[in-house]
């Protein structure tokens, strides 16, 4: 089955937030940012701008109806900056008027006088000043101060990664509606309706049911429109709450990238200890978190990196501590992967440094460290692993032996270009980390044509989520699919949604699904049996009812208005929690996952070693799907999270200047993968196992972890490098842009010059 909204798409035809025909009267917003990032705030000056055509109303903090607040896990990000401004782009005022262009033009009327206040961009500085958004937080296993002794090698360094730009294709925007009854619907692009919901009702004073919030589907997310969505609404309510008149805002790109939060950027020490059969022993690492000036979902990333510190590794000695720093920078905030990545990295980066020091193919001491079923993780949970089989496959499946040699005839016959192989492990835990957050709920209503309707709590941002919810339901009832529709995302369809996000969202409401149309079958099966004279063994099959092995000549319209005469309900409401998921977070154990998602990548690169450019041949994977549902979707995200992967660890950079301002602030300055700077081959296989899990259908997500395959193109690149200048003491410091490959290759040379 393909993606159902491929057509539309690529007819332009789908209705996304700038889609949507404005009602008469509407009005437009602009924000003022703040200038600079730190300050106490002595003069905001809006006069001009009120005076400017077209205006209809400036917003300041003294208008808001109800708390001047949208921090969701911790209240510390005021909506509009009042005493105090934290960092460059916090929103200070909101212009709205007749157009996006007399409000853009008024925003630059305004003045302010902020008298500036020490900036902090380093989250090191950060710690040692106190500036923590939440205390620190330890995963522990076994006893790492008694495995010391024990290790025949002990390696210690240091590791940086770099933010991401989350640079959907749809900037972050909101379009609010006055409705009768002092309610307001607010189109929003997000994916998470019901934080949108939750922080316009404390923005504005209004009750959650008398917001609905809508989203038809986003032109991508990332994890970006998971709460950073929510200022952006509440402002756009809070107009319309004033004004009653609808008023949208959407972002231009330039004000996206400069006030809004970026992947998080970590600075790590590691110490990894090993024994004189490369078995690691011991491992210990501190992670320090630039979370930027409010906790936004901070303290969630900050977690899930402490989840994932040990890869796809089992390390019998393990301490772990992570500081979520606050700096004067934009919230940072999820982005594909939520932390993962960066601790991965991490431990990825100890290995190397370990295989460097030992002269040994780092691939030799990964594999040997391999998790295995029942193994323990640093937080409790014992593994159901699949790494060493997708190790396994990948080296069989490749010919990894033929592709090293060819790699060392390249780089024994070619001076001046260099290849370099990578392994990249991944596992990857699915479930949000926070329990009560693993829920989900489905409405679905069978028409008396037999036509279905489904609405679930997913969010559509392209990752073919309701092209799955389709599946579930004509799966359940054996019809085409052509007889089921998905609804608009609303919270006043359905209530209480978890984000769409953490790679759980097809599980979540796919089950929820699967129950209420299971539900609804049962209670056809029992009609059908009456009709049919009280036969037994009902079974749906292709759009016809059988009974006892035989088709019975009923047809599923013909048994769904055979229900509806009988007075039997065709709608069901229904209710998924995951179960056997639970963390004790005082412990620092427990169970957090419903499962994990296994793969492996060979990762090849091609480095030009008189310019310091990079192209990469091939990514050649092996990823435990489970039993996939949809092999043409799965394959799509894989394909994406790679690339995705690779701009994040080679070529986007993000640069902030030592005043907190943005200075990669446009797409001349911050360069994403185009269709010339993909691998040039990426092999996937389907790694199928007959494992039970809890996936839907037992198909497993695929959200987040194919972007982790990308962290082997710094490896691939470094060791590039390596062959071209062995002696090398080259920084674990992503990403590793043409630049640094360049000052790389040349180290010595520059030492001996005094560069």
């Amino acid at each position: 089955m393909k993606h159902i909204d491929a057509a539309a798409h690529t007819r332009g035809e789908s209705i996304y937030l700038d889609d949507i025909p404005l009602i008469r009267g509407t009005l437009f917003g602009a924000v003022y940012g703040s200038p600079v990032a730190h300050g106490i705030v002595r003069r905001l000056d809006t006069a001009e701008a009120e005076q400017c055509p077209g205006v209809v109303r400036v917003f300041t903090f003294r208008d808001v109806t109800g708390e001047n607040q949208i921090g969701g896990i911790m209240p510390d990000e005021p909506l509009f900056a009042a005493e105090h401004v934290h960092f460059c782009g916090m929103p200070m005022a909101f212009v709205v008027a007749v157009s996006e262009e007399a409000a853009k033009h008024a925003a630059g009327k305004i003045k302010v006088e902020i008298d500036p206040l020490p900036v902090i961009t380093d989250p090191r500085v950060a710690k040692e000043r106190g500036e923590l958004i939440v205390p620190p937080r330890t995963f522990r296993l076994g006893e790492i101060d008694e495995a010391w002794p024990l290790c025949e090698y002990i390696f210690e360094g240091r590791a940086d990664t770099n933010g991401q730009e989350h640079l959907y294709i749809e900037t972050q925007g909101a379009y609010a509606v006055p409705m009768e009854n002092q309610t307001i619907r607010i189109y929003s692009s997000t994916q998470a309706p019901t934080a949108v919901q939750r922080a316009v009702s404390k923005v504005t004073g209004l009750a959650m049911h008398a917001l609905d919030i809508e989203v038809g589907r986003l032109g991508g997310g990332f994890g970006g429109k998971e709460d950073q969505a929510n200022g952006w609404a509440a402002l756009c309510a809070l107009a319309c709450l004033h004004l009653r008149k609808p008023v949208k805002y959407s972002m231009p790109r330039a004000d996206d990238m400069v006030m809004t939060g970026k992947r998080h950027p970590y600075s790590s020490d590691f110490k990894i200890g090993l024994d004189k059969d490369f078995k690691i022993l011991a491992y210990a690492v501190t992670f320090y978190q630039n979370a930027g000036a409010a906790a936004d979902l901070s303290p969630a990333v900050m977690e899930r990196t402490l989840f994932h510190c040990t890869n796809s590794y089992f390390i019998p000695n393990v301490r772990a501590t992570a500081y979520s720093c606050r700096t004067n920078l934009p919230p940072n905030t999820a982005f594909r992967g939520f932390g993962g990545p960066q601790g991965m990295f991490v431990i990825e980066a100890a290995i190397a440094k370990s295989a460097e020091s030992l002269g040994v193919p780092a691939s030799l001491i990964q594999e040997r460290n391999l998790q295995q079923t029942g193994d323990e993780f640093p937080y409790g949970q014992k593994a159901v692993s699949e790494a060493r089989a997708c190790w396994r496959k990948a080296e069989e499946l490749y010919d990894l032996g033929e592709l090293r040699a060819s790699v060392e005839e390249y780089n024994r016959t070619n001076r001046l270009f260099k290849k370099g192989l990578a392994m990249m492990p991944v596992c990857f835990g699915i479930s949000f980390t926070k329990t009560l957050m693993n829920q989900a709920r489905a409405q679905v209503h069978v028409y008396t044509d037999g036509s279905v309707s489904v609405s679930t709590g997913a969010v559509e941002m392209g990752q073919g989520v309701n092209t799955k919810m389709i599946q579930v339901a004509a799966a359940v009832f054996s019809i085409d699919i052509d007889m089921v529709k998905v609804q608009a995302t609303s919270t006043w369809k359905i209530a209480n949604t978890s984000p769409s996000a953490a790679s759980a969202t097809a599980d979540l409401n796919g089950k929820a699904v699967l129950m209420a149309c299971t539900a609804i079958l049962e209670r056809l099966k029992e009609v059908a049996a009456i009709e049919l004279g009280g036969k037994a063994d009902i079974v749906l099959k292709d759009g016809r009812v059988w009974a006892g092995g035989e088709e019975t000549g009923m047809s599923w319209k013909q048994l769904v208005m055979a229900a509806f005469v009988r007075r039997v309900s065709l709608s069901e409401h229904a209710h998924y929690a995951t179960p056997g998921i639970h963390f004790d977070a005082s412990r620092e154990k427990g169970h957090p996952f419903a499962y994990h998602v296994y793969g492996t990548a060979i990762v090849m690169a091609t480095l030009d070693c008189l310019r310091g450019r990079y192209s990469f041949d091939a990514v050649k994977v092996v990823h435990d799907f489970g039993v996939s549902m949809n092999p043409v979707i799965d394959r799509g995200q894989i394909e994406g999270g790679i690339v995705q992967g690779i701009g994040w660890m080679t070529m986007e950079e993000i640069v902030y200047d030592e005043e907190g301002r943005l200075r990669s602030n446009t797409l001349s300055a911050y360069k994403v993968p185009d269709i010339y700077s993909v691998p040039s081959q990426i092999d996937i296989d389907f790694l199928n196992t007959e494992q039970d899990n809890l996936a839907i259908f037992r198909s497993k997500a695929v959200g987040e972890p194919p972007l982790m395959y990308g962290i082997g193109a710094y490896f691939a690149l470094r060791n590039a490098i390596r062959a071209f200048n062995p002696s090398v003491e080259l920084p674990f410091n992503a990403p590793l842009t043409p630049e640094k490959a360049l000052m790389g290759l040349y180290e010595n040379q520059l030492k001996y010059a005094g560069g």
